[in-house]
């Protein structure tokens, strides 16, 4: 399966790892039952079409099978992509399928999320396909056996590190996702699914406002700085501010903060809501009308337009200036987000330079 990018070269779709776990849990139950290696697999994806997995690793006795499959997340760049995915199935003897989680799989520990507290974090539909999976297996030789399956990754916990888990309250791994089976590059439906779960996660544990930030960094200035906030209350929302302020809309927060730097604050200030590099660059006509608004005299503006980056800019603006003109962007950032929810959140936008220490911060209205 392939995709297009932005420059409209193909790119090749992958899968997630609810459908790993599933085509390792089905190559398990074939060998348990059949005593016999298991090389290659082809399972059912949940809307109906067919995908085939190549087996890593597949060992088995007559109490016990355990096989193994490399995930491949095609071209789209996945923190779990390349991880070894295993499913081991031993015969129980009560009947129906059970499936648990072991080393690697995270735990669930905050409300909010589609899994209840302290269970597995392999995800409704995931689940649904392992049971499946096993199911057609081995639904001829139970006799009125069950079958429990266990799902491990033995680098999960480390791999989990590298993605939002920690913050959404799942601890000791990755999750087993996937609503589909497949990864489809880029990772802007799996980015923008992470904030909508994080947002859950901060409105089930009754925060009342979010903190946004626009990366990593933004972020640990954020925290570090309103402390009275629980770890719930901040999103790394990453160029998708847009999106964000519309799912805090749909959520009963009475107040958004967004918290950036420089650079992508004045991004928000000329009304572009996403961020990326690619769809929108910082445009230094625009920062030369708002200096210009703030009283920078017309013969400093051609000094202005040599500017290369929204931090460049307010580096060589007059030093007399640089309070009005931060605020000027703050306060035009704070209403374009808060327009963005329609004016049914209080919004503030806070901007830091890149050491963290806060210029300016407006609130929509002032």
């Amino acid at each position: 399966m392939v995709a297009k990018n932005r420059t409209s070269k193909p790119m090749r779709s992958g899968y997630t790892t609810g459908a790993c776990a599933a085509a390792a849990a089905q190559a398990a139950a074939s060998a348990l039952v059949n005593q016999a290696v298991v090389n290659r697999v082809e399972i059912e994806l949940p809307q109906g079409n067919k995908a085939d997995f190549d087996i890593k690793s597949c060992s088995f006795d007559q109490r016990q099978a355990i096989c193994s499959v490399i995930k491949d997340a095609g071209d789209d760049p996945d923190a779990t992509n390349g991880a070894e995915i295993y499913a081991i199935l031993s015969w129980k003897a009560a009947s129906g399928i059970k499936i648990r989680g072991g080393k690697g799989v995270g735990v669930v520990t905050k409300p909010g999320l589609e899994l209840p507290i302290g269970m597995p974090a392999i995800n409704p539909v995931p689940h649904l396909m392992i049971s499946d999976a096993v199911k057609r297996e081995t639904e001829r030789y139970l006799n009125g056996r069950g079958i429990q399956v266990i799902i491990f990754v033995p680098q999960g916990e480390e791999l989990a590190k590298r993605t939002l888990n920690a913050r959404l309250g799942i601890v000791g791994g990755i999750s087993i996702l996937g609503t589909t089976g497949i990864v489809i590059p880029y990772s802007v439906n799996a980015y923008t699914a992470c904030i909508s779960q994080a947002l859950d996660v901060a409105a089930a544990c009754g925060c009342r406002q979010v903190v946004l930030t626009t990366g990593r960094r933004s972020e640990k200035f954020a925290q570090s700085q309103l402390v009275t906030l629980d770890e719930e209350c901040f999103i790394q929302a990453g160029d998708f501010i847009g999106y964000s302020l519309e799912q805090c809309a749909k959520r009963s927060f009475d107040k958004v903060i967004v918290w950036g730097m420089v650079g992508k604050t004045s991004k928000l200030a000329a009304g572009h809501l996403y961020t990326n590099v690619s769809d929108s660059t910082v445009d230094i006509s625009f920062l030369i009308e708002v200096a210009a608004s703030c009283g920078v005299p017309v013969e400093t503006v051609e000094n202005l337009q040599t500017a290369v980056t929204a931090n460049h800019f307010r580096r060589i603006l007059p030093a007399a200036y640089i309070p009005e003109f931060c605020n000027q962007l703050c306060r035009l950032a704070a209403r374009n987000c808060q327009e963005k929810t329609d004016g049914v959140l209080a919004v503030e936008c806070i901007m830091t330079d890149a050491e963290g220490i806060i210029l300016e911060r407006a609130s929509a209205g002032e």
